[in-house]
């Protein structure tokens, strides 16, 4: 197929040589098949943001590192020299996700390239050779539903030592690859994790815990369909309260049990607090109606 506009630029830089098809389009990604030599690659190429809801864009974007002071005044103030580097941010989160994730051994797409807001990537296939199905649309016995379960919960759990919550995790973006076997031996299916721009920094985004027991949920929800054992576990809260002591490692065994203390809530803190936000917050749109 002719190739677009996007990709030519990669063709012109010998990062790839032809375009087959287009594989699929989303909200937020173009996601092309291409060939490199002899394999067979995806280029993702990502869209304008603006599905995204700026509430959204808050919780998953704070404290992200930008590259100077200048950007994040811009972004802050909303100009359209900063939407384009929010959106360049927001990109470059995934590229950056992916090859740390990719180092720590979590499965996921291997990264090649990231050239001119076009991501050069794995293509993860089926038994066929062909791309590889969401986990949504796949069905499954109880007991492969336990088996994809904690090799997944097991995948949350090494992101999580190296710093990374997903933040969007569910079967929609998860693919389901196949690996074959040694010497005609039988292959396995396994969970490749994929969609990382919305991933955060575990240590320094106050949503991460939020997003955590949002992810592992998920999972629980969609294997539970098919093991309704799961249902009943609770390994969110057990994960997170593990790494928040510093006791969390990638074999770190885990029950699926959390025991919760309750304690007494002091409003009037909680109020403080709010009241300290709200402040803050006046200040901060103070300051910035000033310099504009």
């Amino acid at each position: 197929m002719k190739a677009p506009p996007r990709l030519q630029a990669l063709i012109e830089e010998g990062l790839i040589d032809t375009v087959v098809r287009q594989l699929m389009s989303g909200k937020e990604a173009m996601v092309f098949v291409v060939r490199c030599g002899e394999e067979t690659r995806c280029a993702k190429i990502y869209k304008e943001a603006t599905h995204r809801s700026f509430r959204q864009a808050v919780d998953y974007t704070e404290n992200r590192k930008v590259k100077n002071s200048r950007s994040a005044r811009a972004m802050a103030k909303g100009s359209k020299f900063g939407r384009q580097e929010q959106e360049a941010a927001w990109q470059s989160a995934e590229v950056d996700a992916l090859y740390r994730l990719a180092a720590a051994g979590v499965r996921v797409p291997r990264p090649y390239n990231f050239f001119d807001g076009v991501l050069l990537m794995e293509l993860v296939t089926d038994v066929h050779g062909d791309a590889a199905p969401r986990l949504n649309d796949v069905a499954f016995t109880p007991e492969q539903a336990l088996q994809h379960h904690a090799t997944l919960i097991a995948e949350v759990v090494r992101m999580l030592c190296a710093g990374v919550v997903h933040g969007d995790l569910s079967e929609f973006n998860i693919l389901l690859a196949h690996i074959p076997g040694e010497e005609g031996a039988a292959g396995v299916d396994e969970p490749v994790i994929i969609d990382l721009p919305q991933a955060v920094d575990a240590a320094g985004n106050n949503h991460a815990q939020r997003m955590l027991m949002r992810d592992v949920g998920n999972l629980r929800d969609f294997f539970g369909q098919f093991a309704p054992a799961l249902l009943k576990t609770d390994y969110g809260p057990e994960i997170w309260s593990l790494y928040q002591s510093g006791l969390l490692g990638n074999d770190t065994p885990l029950t699926g049990r959390f025991d919760r203390t309750h304690a007494d809530v002091d409003m009037h803190a909680v109020l403080r607090e709010i009241d300290d936000a709200r402040a803050e917050d006046a200040a901060r749109r103070l300051r910035m109606s000033t310099a504009a």
